[in-house]
């Protein structure tokens, strides 16, 4: 039987190659620079191409490996979520436990399939509310105590069969006992207890510039929760790294890469010491990661976290289980807005859609509101909507991978962890993580990265929809009521009190006896006599106390600070409010736009934006013929502010007579002039121009100082 080939389609075509795509985009640039134009720097140091060939991605390392297996690049696991979907573990920042309980139950009814603990500093530091500063008390976290304060907490949710996520500071082995005591008086063995309890004392101790204890005591804690889960199988994991601390503080995906491995490892150093084997600490550990705006950066970033922690733990002498990395999202509070809120929800759900793509076990998608208030039902069900979109509706979870094998992914992937790498290797030629923070060397990194960030925003070359670009003046502020802090550490302290001196509560000699037996008392053994602590009234605080009793405080380190990029904007359009409030108007600025439109257009445009950022309405027109036509305009319509828009060629003829006119005007206004002519700037000044706007210009600086002269 005679078989016939049929014709290739594309035979009769030359061969497209990367040499004559070049050519082609550069004969339509029209001169323009290649690198200028079409490549993108990013603040990671990596220039992104316009385009991605095979061979870009020819000397890729473990490019034949599967998902679930190492180095794990492609996923932790061989079927990805398909066998049970990612976790839902949307956060709860609700100070009370009764209000925490009614959005819990509501939100597990809803879709939510995982409880998330979200503790305030109180609870985290293992501090009674008596015993803590009003901040620390519910502040964005949940205020836990007693016994009775988990009850109330997590009525009518059944931990055998929901996980948790409990990120819980230096207080992780006490909060676990407090937990397993609540799960004995329902007559479950600790063994019901699933998901993460995680001790994480280097984000406490960068957070808060210090810690109640050393962190030694927290490391040996850490090590006991860790040793007794293994032994006694209780599925939980154990050790936290909250590597999102410093992307959510202005640094890169390669800050947050390398000092979250440098972290983990560590804490896997440390735990050795303690006789916790690597094999160990390295199941039991989980990486939480903030997810920002660069879909395809995000993407690659979890999966060369999985690569360089294969990597870190293979060294350390940990085998293939402990080499498995789990991670959790967060969506980033560093992008988010209080203006425009309503667009967090497009950021949130990009993001959300690159935790999932990149590999997250588990994911929160922060709501639209929650930089600038509490969020309420509605707020909380578009988030937790999100995700339920994605794994239901777009099916996501039904992929393994599905990024896998992308040129520009596995690209980016490849040049992340190798900067990633080089930066982790710096942190161990100085000592290893908590000895680099007490030479503030990360937090320093971390630092000048968020200057320059924050520099491109506020100079507009990095935009952000509905701040400094394209901003809605006519927005009306979202409704907020201010959470009283200092009403509910009193509410919180009183509780306990009560709690202490209520007749329902054994405590005297029996309780007393039970915290003594705690004193001298070492591992493996002692969460026997926590539990029973807590079983019979004791508080966590006393519990803590009786724990850390003898160790010494910990020392001063710099800390780090959370910010949101936006912040100086939003300052300023909090103030042009403020103003409106008082006079009925928002400040106005007129645009004396000279000539033709084709001579002005482009500059009136631009200067419009500019202003409109700082919350300044601008008054434009269709153009003056000459400049006593433009200063008469100005001056009738009362703006404080003029700007002149024009071209460098005709500023030589009109600023000098429109700027004279416009500063014998009785209320003097400020004068500006649109663009830059460098050779001209010293005369345009001495002819009364008081500043300049263009594309270089640092907008929300320029703002600031002219809302300062016109005191607004």
């Amino acid at each position: 039987m005679n078989t016939v080939t049929p014709p290739r389609l594309f035979d009769a075509f030359a061969e497209a190659t990367p040499a004559a795509w070049r050519k082609a985009a550069e004969d339509s640039l029209a001169g323009a620079p290649f690198d200028k134009k079409l490549v993108t720097r990013t603040p990671e140091g990596i220039d992104l191409q316009p385009i991605y060939t095979r061979e870009d991605a020819e000397s890729l390392t473990a490019k034949e490996a599967m998902p679930g297996i190492a180095p794990y690049l492609r996923g932790s696991n061989a079927l990805g979520a398909r066998p049970n979907g990612w976790l839902i573990a949307q956060e709860l920042p609700y100070g009370k436990p009764d209000l925490f309980n009614q959005a819990l139950i509501q939100d597990l009814n809803r879709g939510q399939n995982c409880v998330n603990l979200l503790f305030d500093v109180a609870t985290r530091l293992g501090l009674d509310p008596d015993m803590a500063l009003a901040g620390e008390v519910g502040g964005c976290g949940l205020s836990l105590a007693t016994l009775d304060d988990v009850g109330r907490a997590l009525r009518g949710v059944d931990l055998s069969a929901v996980p948790v996520h409990a990120p819980a500071g230096i207080s992780a082995l006490s909060i676990t006992a407090l937990l397993v005591a609540w799960l004995a008086e329902q007559g479950k063995k600790p063994q019901a207890l699933h998901g993460a309890i995680l001790s994480d004392p280097l984000t406490d101790w960068l957070g808060l510039g210090s810690l109640p204890v050393s962190l030694a005591a927290t490391l040996d804690e850490m090590a006991e929760l860790t040793a007794w889960a293994e032994a006694a199988k209780v599925p939980i994991r154990t050790i936290g790294i909250q590597a999102g601390l410093w992307a959510d503080a202005g640094g890169t995906a390669v800050h947050e890469l390398a000092f979250g491995l440098s972290t983990g490892i560590d804490y896997l150093r440390e735990l050795s010491h303690r006789h916790v084997p690597v094999d160990v600490s390295g199941r039991r550990a989980v990486m939480t990661f903030s997810l920002g705006s660069h879909f395809f950066m995000e993407i690659a970033k979890l999966r060369a976290s999985r690569l360089l922690w294969a990597r870190a733990v293979g060294a350390a002498g940990g085998g293939a289980e402990a080499q498995r990395l789990q991670v959790h999202g967060r969506t980033s509070m560093w992008n988010k807005t209080v203006l425009d809120p309503h667009v967090n929800l497009l950021r949130a759900t990009t993001e959300a859609f690159a935790g999932v793509m990149g590999g997250c076990a588990s994911l929160h998608v922060g709501a639209f509101d929650e930089c600038f208030r509490v969020p309420d039902d509605f707020s909380r069900r578009l988030a937790r909507n999100i995700q339920i979109i994605l794994a239901e509706e777009c099916l996501l979870g039904q992929v393994v991978d599905p990024v896998g094998g992308s040129w520009y992914v596995e690209t980016l992937t490849r040049q992340l962890a190798e900067r990633a790498w080089a930066l982790f290797q710096e942190v161990e030629r100085a000592g290893g993580m908590a000895a680099a923070l007490a030479k503030g060397m990360p937090q320093e990194a971390v630092a000048k990265s968020a200057r320059e960030r924050v520099a491109a925003v506020e100079s507009r070359r990095d935009g952000v929809i509905g701040t400094n670009l394209h901003p809605n003046l006519k927005e009306r502020p979202e409704s907020f009521e201010a959470q009283d802090y200092a009403a509910l550490a009193v509410s919180r302290a009183r509780q306990i009190i009560d709690y202490r001196t209520s007749p329902g509560v054994e405590r005297g000699e029996e309780v007393l006896s039970r915290l003594a037996s705690l004193l001298g008392s070492h591992a493996p053994g002692r969460m026997d006599l926590l539990v029973s602590a807590f079983a019979h009234g004791a508080t966590l605080g006393e519990v803590n106390r009786v724990l850390r009793a003898g160790r010494a405080e910990g020392t001063l380190v710099t800390k780090v600070r959370i910010q949101r990029r936006s912040a100086s904007f939003e300052a300023l359009r909090r103030r042009a409010a403020s103003h409106k409030e008082r006079t009925g108007s928002l400040p106005k600025v007129f645009l004396a736009n000279m000539g033709p439109r084709k001579q002005f257009a482009a500059r009136a445009d631009f200067s419009a934006g500019f202003f409109a950022a700082g919350g300044f309405e601008a008054i434009t027109n269709k153009g003056f013929e000459t400049p006593q036509e433009a200063a008469a305009a100005a001056i009738a319509s009362g703006a404080p502010v003029v700007v002149i828009c024009s071209t460098d060629e005709t500023y030589p003829s009109l600023v000098p007579p429109l700027a004279q006119a416009l500063k014998a005007a009785p209320h003097r206004p400020k004068v500006i002039l649109a663009g830059l002519p460098t050779a001209q700037v010293e005369a345009l000044r001495a002819a009364g121009i008081d500043e300049f706007i263009h594309l270089r210009a640092n907008c929300a600086q320029v703002l600031s100082k002219l809302q300062d002269e016109l005191a607004l």
